[in-house]
């Protein structure tokens, strides 16, 4: 080996050893991130470093969101996740090979972990990290992708990452919990899509399935936008959303719950907004095989056989509510499913069995036809008519038992259509028609109800107007006998009252101008108290002063004494008497308006032989 190429060595292994004394997002082969220091995406949504989680003082190399403070939540992955480090001797390099290396100390004989990939032309390889999370490994001025954080995941899944399986490499994507929040090693708990039949999530604990997400592809976007992929190179599930200004981040908690948060960066806590694995029916397969569960009504038992079935185990079921052992058929051994007269009973509304044993029958088909193609197949248990969001309306078919199935509380089920045996189908069929009857004879009475109802309330009304039409009527009929043909209508102008050419000819004043005249029948404007009633002094509109003789409403004098009293005032005009000028019969009212004289004759003619009081 000459100088010039001892010289050049060494100069290579200097630069090697070059450690990041700035922030950046990137890292290239002649770098190295050491303890302290960070990559930090371009727009600081996030950093990679070396941290210790919870009360541990062991290293880890991962990801978090740069502007929230280090804790519980805001790691999104860790790369050394079962192999600590024990000290601040760690560090990130890209070695010879084009391969991402961590060590746990200087040696750098065995790394803790490795992105296990090798290139060629590793000298032109460079690792950045984006504001999406993704940590991404590149070759060349072309930047050609080697590896990403993202096929890797751990507990977390960030906006853009996919899970499932990539069907041309192998790969398959799944979250995996924390052992604690003190050890991110691999937990209890995974996430996993299940590609068996139709496509869905399984919580797992360990191997046992421990919750059912929807099966999809036909479940429908919520506030976020989904991404459902079933191709021949993908079957994937992605997630997105609009609003840059929240994170997001779907986890799978070490508790063995699943829950999706969110925060904005100035809030001081991520706000969960949905979770999984919750309630007493996200356990899978609760009441068994053949059941549904009812998550509703806490106090009550929460398992129920689906049409046809009954439980298997009755003294577990009814004694011991203990569902687990499921339901069977009934009358299994007399009665047959397959061409003896069988049909379907509907479930509505629920979350649909396990799809892990269902088929797609077509996925342009119509209900009819799908039941029609679930009845030709002796073993096809129950079919589901579903709507695509986008597409057309496929069949789904299920073989075998039926698992996991919930009643949903918010109506957002699918109707599926279990077999039953004839026998079953007559007791449906009988039971659809009574509370088809009682639905029918339940509107018929709320209809004849309603009718009566309308019924009675025009009645009243017409009723009301009538008696007051009457009333009016008996009204005008007085009057007329008092004046004959002849008589002022009061339109609220007091002076229409004159001294008519006819002495019988009255006016007929509303009540509103008596009310005006006399100030509403103020105490200071009465002169006087008699047997049938009150005695006011009134101005009219034109400055004419009047007597308004008020009866009244306990007198006991009614209509024919008024019409007497009129009637004797109106023939008894004279000179050396007091003037009857004008009446009023509205409503309960009696009242007679007088000249008004000063001299003491009013009070004598009003009261008789009883003085009146008036200061």
């Amino acid at each position: 080996m000459d100088a010039k190429t001892i010289r050049l060595y060494f100069a290579l292994l200097v630069l090697h050893r070059l450690t990041l004394c700035t922030s950046t997002d990137t890292i290239t082969i002649n770098q190295t991130l050491r303890e302290g220091d960070l990559l930090v995406s371009k727009q600081n949504k996030f950093a990679l470093g070396f941290f210790s989680p919870g009360n541990s003082s062991y290293r880890y190399l991962g990801i978090w969101f740069y502007k929230i403070s280090l804790q519980t939540h805001t790691v999104v992955w860790v790369a050394n996740r079962d192999n600590p480090i024990n000290g601040s001797a760690g560090f990130l390099s890209i070695n010879q090979y084009g391969n991402l290396v961590l060590y746990g100390n200087r040696d750098e004989k065995f790394p803790i972990w490795s992105a296990n990939v090798s290139v060629d032309l590793a000298n032109t390889c460079v690792a950045q990290l984006f504001d999406s999370g993704n940590f991404v490994l590149f070759q060349g001025s072309r930047r050609i992708f080697v590896w990403q954080s993202f096929d890797h995941p751990t507990n977390t899944m960030l906006p853009g990452m996919r899970l499932g399986l990539d069907k041309r490499t192998g790969l398959n994507r799944f979250l995996t919990s924390w052992k604690s929040t003190d050890d991110p090693g691999i937990g209890d708990y995974s996430l996993k899509l299940n590609l068996v039949g139709s496509p869905q999530f399984f919580l797992y604990d360990g191997s046992k399935p421990f919750w059912r997400g929807t099966p999809w592809p036909w479940r429908t976007p919520d506030i976020y936008n989904y991404s459902y992929v079933n191709s021949e190179e993908e079957i994937t599930f992605s997630y997105s959303h609009d609003d840059s200004s929240v994170l997001f981040q779907l986890m799978v908690h070490e508790s063995g719950m699943l829950m999706w948060v969110s925060r904005r960066e100035s809030d001081a806590n991520w706000k969960e907004f949905w979770s999984g694995s919750k309630y007493r029916c996200d356990s899978y397969g609760r009441c068994g095989a053949n059941s549904i569960c009812d998550p509703r009504h806490l106090n009550e038992f929460e398992c129920s056989c689906l049409p046809g079935y009954e439980p298997k185990f009755p003294r577990n079921w009814f004694r011991m509510r203990d569902g687990s052992g499921g339901c069977v058929r009934k009358r299994l051994k007399s009665s047959s499913v397959c061409g003896q007269g069988e049909g379907f009973g509907k479930v509505p509304q629920v979350k649909v069995p396990d799809t892990s044993t269902a088929v797609w029958v077509n996925m342009s088909m119509s209900r009819v036809d799908c039941e029609q193609e679930c009845y030709k197949d002796c073993s096809c248990s129950a079919y589901a008519s579903i709507k695509i969001p986008g597409k057309d309306v496929a069949c789904l078919a299920w073989y075998g038992d039926l698992m996991d199935i919930v009643d949903l509380m918010d109506h957002s089920g699918y109707n599926v259509y279990v077999r039953v045996d004839a026998i079953e189908l007559a007791e449906i069929e009988r039971s659809n028609g009574f509370l088809e009857m009682k639905g029918m004879l339940a509107f018929l009475i709320v209809s004849v109800s309603s009718a009566w109802f309308v019924i009675i309330i025009f009645a009243y009304l017409w009723l009301r107007k009538r008696k007051k039409r009457v009333k009016n009527k008996s009204n005008r009929r007085l009057f007329d006998s008092i004046n004959g043909p002849h008589y002022h209508k009061d339109n609220f102008e007091a002076d229409d009252i004159q001294t008519s050419r006819s002495h019988t000819d009255l006016a007929f004043l509303n009540l509103s101008t008596i009310s005006a005249a006399t100030d509403n029948f103020s105490q200071a404007n009465k002169i006087g108290q008699g047997g049938f009633g009150s005695v006011y002094k009134g101005q009219l509109t034109n400055g004419k002063e009047v007597a308004v003789k008020r009866l009244s409403k306990n007198s006991g004098q009614g209509a024919e004494e008024f019409k007497n009293e009129a009637m004797l005032m109106a023939k008894l005009q004279h000179r050396n008497l007091v003037k009857l000028l004008g009446c009023c019969i509205q409503e309960e009212e009696r009242i007679l308006i007088y000249e008004y004289l000063s001299n003491g004759s009013l009070d004598l003619f009003l009261f008789g032989l009883k003085v009146a009081n008036h200061s």
